[in-house]
C-alpha cells in the first residue's frame, strides 16, 4: 500500500491520507477507525455502485443511501435527500458520512457532511480512476446549479481517502478514459504544482500507455500516487482556490461549457475536460505560447489515448462563450483561462481577446 500526505493546516487537523492499493476495502473499517471515533455511518453511494460493493462495508454500524447515477443527480434535490436520510437515522455530530462511488457521489457527500449539524466527518472512497486521481482529494465539495457546475459548494476536507484500486477492473472503457483524461492534465501542469518534482508524469503517460490501458495493478498505482502528489503539492499551498490552486483547473473552462449546453447528459467530465485541453492547447498555440512541437506532443499525447478532442453539437459560437461566464473561474467580469505557456507548464491569463476565444468555438 501506498500513501499520500495531504498536509493541509495542521493545527486545525485538516490534514489527512490518501492510502492506494489492491484489496484495501476489504480492511476499509480498520483504516477508518484510526481517524473517526463516529459510532453510525452514513454510506452514500448509487445504483451501479452499490450491487459491486455495497455489501463490503455493510455492518451494524453503517446505514445506506443509494442515489441514481448521473452528473444530473448532483443536486439540491438529492442533496435534500441525503440529509432527510441523516436526520432519519439520527446521525450525530461524533458520527460520519462515507461516499462509495464517483466524483458525483463524493462531492455531494462532502457537501451534505459539510453542512449537517456544521459540520461531520467524511470519509473518501473513490470507485472510479478519475475521483481517485482528482475529485477525492483536495476538499472541494459541491452541487450544480441551473446556471452552471459547482457553483453552490464548500472547501471540505475529508479525514481519509482510500482508493482501492482493484475496483478500476470494473470501469467500463469510457469510464476509465474519463479518468485518464484527469491523469493527462497533471502531466500538462506538473511543472506548475511544485518548483520540484522527482519524475515526469508526461513521460510515464508516454512510456507506458500499453500497460496503463492493460491496467497492470503497479503500472495504476504508480500513476494514481504521482497525481495525487501533484494535487497534494497544489492543495498544501492554497487551499481555497486563491491562487496557484486555480491551474488544477485546466481545460475546465471550456469543459463545464460543453457540460451546461448538454445539460449534464451527453458527455462524461472527463470527456468534456479532454475537449476542453484539446481547445485550449489550440488557443494558445494561436497566440504563440506555445511552440508548434509542444502544441503537436501535446494534442498526440490526447490522441494516443483515444480521448475526445471534439464535441458533436453545432453551438453557437456567442452562447458557448457566454456560457463560459458561469464559470467559477471568472474574475472582475473577465475569463481566467489557464494557459498553457511551455512544456508542462501554465499560467492563468484573463486578458484574452474575445475575438481569438471566438474563433476557436465551432
Amino acid at each position: 500500500m501506498d500513501k499520500v500526505k495531504v498536509k493541509i493546516n495542521p493545527s486545525k487537523k485538516t490534514s489527512y491520507s490518501v492510502l492506494i492499493g489492491e484489496k484495501l476495502l476489504n480492511k476499509a473499517y480498520d483504516y477508518i477507525s484510526k481517524v473517526t471515533n463516529a459510532n453510525k455511518f452514513l454510506i452514500v453511494t448509487n445504483e451501479t455502485v452499490y450491487p459491486l460493493y455495497g455489501e463490503k462495508l455493510r455492518n451494524k454500524k453503517s446505514e445506506f443511501i443509494i442515489l441514481p447515477d448521473g452528473e444530473m443527480y448532483k443536486n439540491m434535490d438529492i442533496l435534500n435527500k441525503i440529509l432527510d436520510k441523516a436526520l432519519e437515522i439520527k446521525l450525530e455530530r461524533k458520527d460520519a458520512m462515507i461516499a462509495l462511488g464517483g466524483g458525483v457521489v463524493g462531492d455531494i457527500t462532502g457537501f451534505a457532511a459539510a453542512i449537517y449539524q456544521r459540520g461531520i466527518d467524511f470519509i473518501q472512497i473513490p470507485t472510479t480512476l478519475l475521483a481517485q486521481v482528482d475529485s477525492s482529494v483536495g476538499g472541494k465539495v459541491a452541487v450544480n446549479h441551473f446556471s452552471g457546475k459547482n457553483l453552490i459548494g464548500a472547501f471540505y476536507q475529508p479525514k481519509l481517502v482510500i482508493s482501492d484500486t482493484c475496483v478500476l477492473n470494473t470501469l467500463s472503457d469510457r469510464q476509465f478514459k474519463t479518468g485518464l483524461s484527469e491523469i493527462l492534465k497533471y502531466a500538462f501542469i506538473e511543472k506548475s504544482c511544485a518548483n520540484r518534482v522527482d519524475f515526469n508524469l508526461f513521460g510515464y503517460l508516454k512510456a507506458y500507455k500499453d500497460e496503463i490501458y492493460n491496467k497492470n495493478p503497479k503500472i495504476l498505482k504508480k500513476l494514481i500516487k504521482m497525481s495525487c502528489e501533484l494535487k497534494s503539492c497544489v492543495v498544501n499551498k492554497d487551499e481555497k482556490e486563491k491562487g496557484l490552486r486555480a491551474i488544477l483547473n485546466f481545460g475546465h473552462t471550456y469543459a463545464h461549457a460543453i457540460e451546461k449546453l448538454t445539460h449534464y447528459e451527453k458527455y462524461t467530465h472527463g470527456e468534456a475536460v479532454s475537449i476542453g485541453m484539446k481547445m485550449i492547447f489550440e488557443l494558445a498555440h494561436n497566440l504563440e505560447y506555445i511552440s508548434e512541437e509542444y502544441y503537436k506532443n501535446s494534442v498526440e499525447l490526447i490522441n494516443d489515448y483515444g480521448l475526445k478532442t471534439s464535441y458533436e453539437e453545432k453551438f453557437e459560437p456567442e452562447e458557448f462563450y457566454n456560457a463560459m461566464f458561469s464559470d467559477k473561474k471568472v474574475a472582475d467580469n473577465k475569463i481566467n483561462f489557464v494557459m498553457p505557456i511551455k512544456e508542462r507548464s501554465v499560467a492563468i491569463k484573463n486578458n484574452i481577446d474575445k475575438k481569438y476565444v471566438i474563433k476557436g468555438i465551432k
